[in-house]
C-alpha cells in the first residue's frame, strides 16, 4: 500500500519552505517555535525571566533558583510526579542563566531531537509517525504556532465554518491561588510538525507547558509510553491524558454537543467516538464544529 510521506524534520536539519508548502499542500509558513501573533499582544521571544547564578556545568535542585519547583528532568527524561494525573509547572534554565549549554535543565529549547514523518493516513488526513524509538518520558516535539491574545482566538475561531480543520489549542492552567492563565497558540498560518498530530483517546503523548525565557510557555509534547519506529503520534486535545479528570460541565457541553461535534477516528478501544470540544470557550454555535485542546495544570 502506498503512502504519501515526507521527512520533515530531523536532528540539524532545517526544512525547506517549498517543500512545506508545496509538497504537503500547507498554506502556512513553517517555523520550529512560538511567534507573536498577528494581533501583537504577546511576544514569546521577550526575555523576561531572571537567570540563575549557578557556575557549574549543570544545575542542582535547592542550589538553582530555576529549580525551585523541583527537579524536571532524569537525564533527557521527563521526572514523573507523585500523581502522575496532573500536569505540573517545568521551568528550563534560560538565555541569562550562568549555567552552560549542557545543563540537565535545557531539553524543550533544545527543539527536535528525533526524526518524524508526516504521512497521509486512511481517515484522518495528514499524520505525524516517528521513524525512530522513542522511550517514554522523552521530549517529542512543540505544538508552536502564533501566539494569540483571547480576543483575536475568539474572532478566528467564530470567523470558522464547519468545512474548516481547527488548529487553535487554549491552554488553561489552574494555579493555587486560584488564578487561571490562559493560553492560546494557532498554527494555522505559521507553525510547525505539531499542527499534524492527530487525537487518540489513548494517546502516546502529552502536553506539559514548560517555560523557558518567560511566562509564556512552550506546549511540550512527551512520551507517555515507550514508542515504537512506524507508530503513530497523537496527544489528546482535551488535555484531561495525564491530567484532571472530566467534569460535570464538562460531560454535559459534550452531551449538549455530540450532534454538532466531529467523528474521532483514533480506533482505540476506548474512543469517544467524538473529537474533544468544550463549547464554553468560545460562546457561539459555529465554534462547536472545531476541535479545540485543552489543558488543565495545577
Amino acid at each position: 500500500q502506498h503512502h504519501h510521506q515526507f521527512l520533515i524534520e530531523s536532528v540539524g536539519a532545517r526544512l525547506n519552505a517549498t517543500f512545506w508548502r508545496e509538497k504537503l499542500k500547507v498554506s502556512s509558513f513553517y517555523s520550529p517555535d512560538n511567534v507573536a501573533g498577528a494581533d501583537g499582544d504577546i511576544d514569546p521571544t521577550e526575555i523576561t525571566f531572571p537567570g540563575c547564578s549557578c557556575l557549574t556545568s549543570s544545575c542542582v535542585v535547592h542550589l538553582c533558583s530555576c529549580l525551585r519547583h523541583g527537579e524536571n528532568y532524569n537525564g533527557l527524561c521527563l521526572k514523573p510526579t507523585e500523581q502522575e494525573e496532573y500536569a505540573r509547572p517545568v521551568f528550563e534554565c534560560n538565555a541569562m542563566c550562568q549555567c552552560g549549554e549542557s545543563c540537565q535543565n535545557r531539553v524543550v529549547q533544545r527543539g527536535l531531537q528525533f526524526r518524524l514523518e508526516v504521512f497521509k493516513t486512511e481517515k484522518k488526513g495528514w499524520g505525524l509517525r516517528t521513524l525512530e524509538f522513542i522511550t517514554k518520558g522523552r521530549f517529542v516535539c512543540e505544538y508552536a504556532g502564533e501566539v494569540l491574545g483571547f480576543n483575536e482566538a475568539r474572532r478566528r475561531i467564530q470567523a470558522q465554518t464547519s468545512k474548516d480543520s481547527n488548529y487553535i489549542i487554549a491552554v488553561r492552567e489552574h494555579l493555587h491561588s486560584g488564578r487561571i492563565l490562559e493560553t492560546f497558540v494557532d498554527p494555522t498560518y505559521i507553525g510547525n510538525v505539531g499542527r499534524f498530530l492527530n487525537h487518540s483517546c489513548e494517546p502516546n503523548l502529552f502536553m506539559v507547558p514548560v517555560r523557558v525565557d518567560s511566562m509564556v510557555p512552550k506546549l511540550a509534547l512527551f512520551a507517555a509510553t515507550d514508542i515504537s519506529a512506524g507508530e503513530e503520534l497523537s496527544y489528546d486535545y482535551s488535555g484531561r491524558f495525564h491530567n484532571l479528570p472530566i467534569t460535570n460541565r464538562e460531560q454535559k457541553s459534550l452531551e449538549e454537543d455530540n450532534r454538532l461535534r466531529k467523528p474521532c477516528y483514533c480506533g482505540s478501544r476506548t474512543c469517544a467516538s467524538f473529537l474533544p470540544w468544550d463549547s464554553s470557550l468560545f460562546s457561539t454555535p459555529d465554534a462547536c464544529s472545531g476541535s479545540s485542546p485543552e489543558l488543565f495544570s495545577p
